[in-house]
């Protein structure tokens, strides 16, 4: 078998620009569970012998899913960071043992929906090939344990037809939708937009061989999807306004079917000039047209291939996130979750060659000389969904910082779970109000985590001048959500000893 491709707002306008840039981008549908929303997409397509799945092998993590992957049977170009799944397999790499995870598990899955929520992420597209071939029974069960995770995360999912290499695709998908996916439609986390049940379709009008649909039957699929009360997203070329390079000739009444267009960008741009030459030439045209037309815009963002070093310890990737929020898009695709194959994933990835295999001649996060977090891609796209919701300051300047600090000069607090965001100054023993807080970078109801130095004692207070609830921690804390009450976003004042 071979591989296929790659794989209403929570506050007011922080400034009153990114208002604008809101109100633009609500120009053809109201928010939802796709519009004024992060999706990712997600491959959950990762398998290993002896975790249950019908497809019995290494699927994906291998070329040849029958033999374990090595140096010279691999599918993979990154990595993954496992230590929060409870269950991994281990195979040898140059007489190593190298784990991996398996995307059957339903706690690798509750993992990484878990991981959603506490970045920002809102939406999971899961990705959904040929399911008529012998893969068929794994996927059917992927989409179950999606649901699962999705329901218990509080996270939206839904369907992503992809049509690469699919022969019989006009009847197949129909009849997949009927008899299988539109049964997901039920549940309360599957993705609405406009009341209608959202499903996408990626491949049409791709100016590839195992993409060779006519414009004919590509509209017949559309409207049939929309037949059924979907609101429907393209999966489209990158050039699909004047239909040239990547896409066919002849495909724009296609295009104008969709619902919502999401044009590719894997492959397409490897530095910040790439980034800036298609917010000039190709995002501000690709809106103009939407508008235009009543079509919802959601351009793919990329962090970048790390294999190839093209992401910059996180600079092409804010940058996507910067040019994209000033031209006013509807949605962004985060390209993508999970795809360890083509090295543009955002979920937890090795952070130095410690961490990987030798012999694999895979690069970490760490590849350029800046050391990066195995949650940075993860914490860099919540910072990136704040800005582009108007939650955070229109800023051509990256927030996030690559490796957050261990505290060990002080405690620190964030501005998010997970120790993401920004932080504050490592603050001494001491008493400190609100007005202090505030002068060493922690406003008011902000944070979220703190990180506490060993034998130390932090008791935070939800008034000023130490009044209110209180909430003692003697160690690291990730998430403030998960305490009892709830502290997320109730530091007023606080004592250090």
């Amino acid at each position: 078998m071979t591989l296929s491709r790659r794989t209403f707002l929570a506050a007011t306008a922080a400034t009153a620009v990114a208002a604008t840039q809101l109100e633009t981008a609500f120009a053809a549908s109201p928010p939802g569970d796709v519009v004024g929303k992060i999706t990712v997409g997600y491959q959950g397509w990762f398998a290993c012998p002896g975790d249950g799945a019908p497809i019995n092998g290494w699927w994906h993590w291998s070329n040849n899913w029958g033999q374990p992957p090595s140096p010279t049977n691999t599918a993979i170009v990154s990595w993954p960071d496992v230590r929060d799944f409870s269950t991994t397999y281990a195979n040898l790499v140059n007489g190593q043992p190298a784990k991996l995870f398996s995307s059957y598990d339903q706690q690798t899955v509750n993992t990484h929906f878990q991981w959603m929520q506490q970045n920002g992420c809102d939406t999971a597209a899961l990705q959904r090939f040929n399911p008529t071939g012998g893969e068929g029974p794994t996927r059917d069960a992927m989409a179950a344990k999606v649901r699962q995770a999705a329901e218990q995360y509080g996270r939206k999912f839904y369907i992503m037809y992809d049509a690469t290499g699919w022969t019989n695709m006009q009847s197949e998908m129909k009849a997949d939708w009927t008899s299988k996916m539109s049964a997901y439609t039920s549940s309360p986390a599957y993705a609405r937009q406009n009341g209608k049940p959202v499903v996408c379709i990626w491949g049409f009008g791709f100016n590839e061989a195992n993409k060779d649909f006519p414009a004919s039957v590509c509209l017949d699929v559309i409207n049939w999807f929309k037949g059924q009360g979907c609101y429907v997203i393209g999966g489209v070329p990158t050039h699909w306004l004047p239909g040239n390079e990547d896409s066919r000739p002849g495909y724009l009444d296609v295009y104008h079917a969709f619902n919502m267009l999401s044009p590719w960008m894997v492959g397409r741009i490897s530095d910040i000039a790439g980034a800036d030459h298609y917010y000039n030439n190709v995002n501000q045209q690709d809106q103009a047209d939407c508008n235009a037309h009543g079509i919802d815009y959601q351009p793919c963002v990329i962090p970048g291939d790390l294999q190839s070093g093209h992401r910059a310890h996180g600079e092409l990737m804010w940058r996507q996130f910067y040019n994209l929020t000033r031209v006013g898009v509807q949605g962004m695709y985060i390209s993508m979750f999970d795809e360890f194959n083509e090295g543009n994933q955002i979920a937890k990835t090795a952070e130095s060659s410690a961490w990987v295999p030798s012999g694999t001649g895979i690069r970490a996060l760490d590849e350029d000389g800046t050391a990066c977090s195995s949650d940075y891609y993860l914490r860099l796209t919540n910072d990136g969904g704040r800005m582009f919701k108007g939650q955070a300051p229109l800023s051509a300047t990256r927030p996030t910082v690559p490796m957050p600090s261990q505290g060990s000069g002080g405690v620190i607090f964030y501005e998010h779970v997970d120790y993401g965001g920004a932080a504050g100054t490592a603050l001494a023993k001491g008493n400190y109000t609100r007005a202090q807080l505030q002068a060493a970078g922690v406003q008011d109801n902000w944070a979220s985590s703190v990180r506490v130095p060993s034998g130390w004692t932090v008791t935070i207070y939800a008034g000023d001048n130490f009044t209110g609830q209180t909430w003692t921690r003697t160690a690291d804390t990730p998430n403030f959500i998960a305490l009892s009450p709830n502290a997320n976003d109730r530091l007023t004042s606080c004592r250090i000893s």
